[in-house]
C-alpha cells in the first residue's frame, strides 16, 4: 500500500462532563501534560514520583508506606487489590448490589478465589448485620465493598462496622473508592481498612490512566507469604513496589505524562484542603438534587446513603432515557448517562466530581435538563427547580 491515512486536525467538543466519568479536568492540569517528558528513572520523575506518594497519603487519610499509583484505569487497581491480596483456592466474599461489586467478584475468581456473595437491593448499602451472616456462613479471608458505588449513586455506610466484622474474623478489607474518594469522607487508617483503591479520571479531575491504591502492613505481609507468585506479572505488587519503593528499580514504563497530572491534581487538592473539597463536592450536589427534586423528579436514593458524587436521578414516567441523554448532549455540550444493571431505564447518573462540582455546571445541567424533560412530555416545573438549585448555591456564599 502507497497511500498515507489522512488524519484530520485533532479538534475534540468541548463538553460538560456530568456523568460517572471522567469528570472536566481541571486547566492546570491540562497544561501539565504539555510540558516536556523525561525518563521514567530520571531524577526529576523520582521527584514526582515522591510528591504523588505524599499527596496520595494525604488523600487517602493514611500512614501506608505502601501507597502508590497503578498504571492504568480504576479497573488495574481494583484488579492490583484482588490480583495480590488473594490466592488460589481462598474464599471471598463481595456485594452484590451494584455493577462493580459484581466486578470484584469476577476478578477474585480470575486469582482463583471462591467467591461468595452478601445481598442487599440495588441502590441501598450492605447492612452489617447481612455482612455478619455472610461471614458466619462462608468464613471468607477476603471481604471487598463498594464505598460509592457508581452504578447506583449510593454510599456504602458504617464502614468501621463492616472492618471491625472482618477484622474479628481475620479477613483483609477491600475498599473500592473510585468514585467516591476526594469528593467524600474516606479516612483508611481510622477506619482499618486494608486496602484501598481509587482512579484518577473521577473526583481527582486528571485523565484516567494513573489509580491511587494503598496497602497497609497487614495486607503486605500477606502478599509476602503468598505460596505462588500474583497471576498478573503487570500488577504484581512485588514487581511494581521495586519501581515505587526506595530502590526505584525498572519494572515496566511508567506513563510520566498521566503522573504529571496526577500531581497537579494532587497539588489542586492540597491547596483546596481535603475536608474543604469534600463540603463542596456536597455542597454543590446538594444543590443540583434540591433542583431537580422541586421541578418534580427526585433523586432514586435517600439522604442517608446518599452519593453527592454521582446522583442517581429518576426517570419520570413517559420518558425515554436514551433520547434525554442524546439530546443533552447534542443540543447542550452536557453528558450524563443512564442506569446499569437493575436499574437500567430507571435512573439517570449525573456526576458531580472533581472540577465539574461547579455552581456554573450545576445551573446549567438543572436548567438544560428541565427543559428537555418537559419537551419530552415529563411535567415538571422549571421554575421551581432553577429557583431551588440558586437558593441552595447562594446559602454557602453568605
Amino acid at each position: 500500500m502507497d497511500d498515507s491515512p489522512a488524519f484530520a486536525e485533532l479538534l475534540p467538543p468541548d463538553r460538560t462532563l456530568m456523568g460517572p466519568g471522567p469528570s472536566d479536568v481541571h486547566p492546570r492540569v491540562l497544561r501539565s501534560m504539555a510540558t516536556p517528558l523525561v525518563g521514567y528513572l530520571d531524577d526529576y520523575c523520582v521527584e514526582i514520583m515522591d510528591d504523588i506518594q505524599e499527596g496520595l497519603r494525604y488523600l487517602f487519610q493514611t500512614d501506608n508506606e505502601h501507597t502508590l499509583a497503578v498504571s492504568g484505569t480504576g479497573s488495574a487497581a481494583m484488579e492490583t487489590a484482588f490480583g495480590n491480596l488473594v490466592e488460589p483456592d481462598e474464599t471471598v466474599l463481595v456485594p452484590d448490589n451494584g455493577y462493580f461489586g459484581a466486578r470484584m467478584g469476577e476478578m477474585a475468581e480470575r486469582a482463583g478465589g471462591e467467591v461468595h456473595t452478601v445481598s442487599a437491593p440495588w441502590g441501598e448499602p450492605l447492612d452489617p448485620a447481612d455482612v455478619e451472616a455472610a461471614f458466619e456462613e462462608h468464613s471468607p479471608t477476603v471481604f471487598g465493598f463498594v464505598h460509592g458505588e457508581t452504578s447506583t449513586g449510593v454510599r456504602q455506610t458504617r464502614v468501621s462496622e463492616l472492618t471491625e466484622i472482618a477484622h474479628e474474623n481475620d479477613a483483609y478489607v477491600v475498599a473500592d473508592t473510585v468514585a467516591s474518594l476526594g469528593g467524600v469522607e474516606f479516612r483508611t487508617d481510622e477506619w482499618d481498612v486494608d486496602v484501598v483503591y481509587s482512579g484518577s479520571q473521577k473526583c481527582l479531575s486528571a485523565p484516567p490512566g494513573a489509580s491511587p491504591i494503598t496497602f497497609n502492613d497487614r495486607a503486605v505481609e500477606k502478599v509476602h507469604a503468598r505460596e505462588e507468585p500474583a497471576r498478573s506479572w503487570y500488577l504484581d505488587l512485588e514487581g511494581v513496589w521495586e519501581y515505587w519503593g526506595e530502590e526505584r528499580n525498572y519494572h515496566h514504563t511508567a506513563p510520566v505524562s498521566t503522573l504529571y497530572a496526577l500531581r497537579e491534581a494532587l497539588r489542586l487538592l492540597a491547596e483546596e484542603g481535603l475536608e474543604a473539597t469534600w463540603e463542596r463536592h456536597e455542597h454543590v450536589a446538594g444543590a443540583l438534587t434540591d433542583g431537580v427534586e422541586a421541578m418534580g423528579v427526585g433523586l432514586n436514593t435517600p439522604e442517608e446513603y446518599w452519593l453527592p458524587t454521582l446522583n442517581p436521578v429518576r426517570v419520570p414516567d413517559g420518558v425515554e432515557d436514551g433520547q434525554v441523554i442524546d439530546r443533552l448532549l447534542t443540543e447542550h455540550g452536557i453528558e450524563i448517562v443512564g442506569g446499569l444493571g437493575a436499574l437500567d431505564g430507571e435512573i439517570f447518573r449525573v456526576g458531580c466530581m472533581g472540577h465539574s462540582a461547579r455552581p456554573a455546571n450545576v445551573s446549567q445541567f438543572v436548567s438544560a435538563f428541565g427543559a428537555v424533560l418537559a419537551e419530552e412530555g415529563a411535567e415538571v416545573d422549571l421554575e421551581a427547580g432553577a429557583g431551588a438549585t440558586a437558593s441552595a448555591l447562594a446559602r454557602r456564599d453568605r
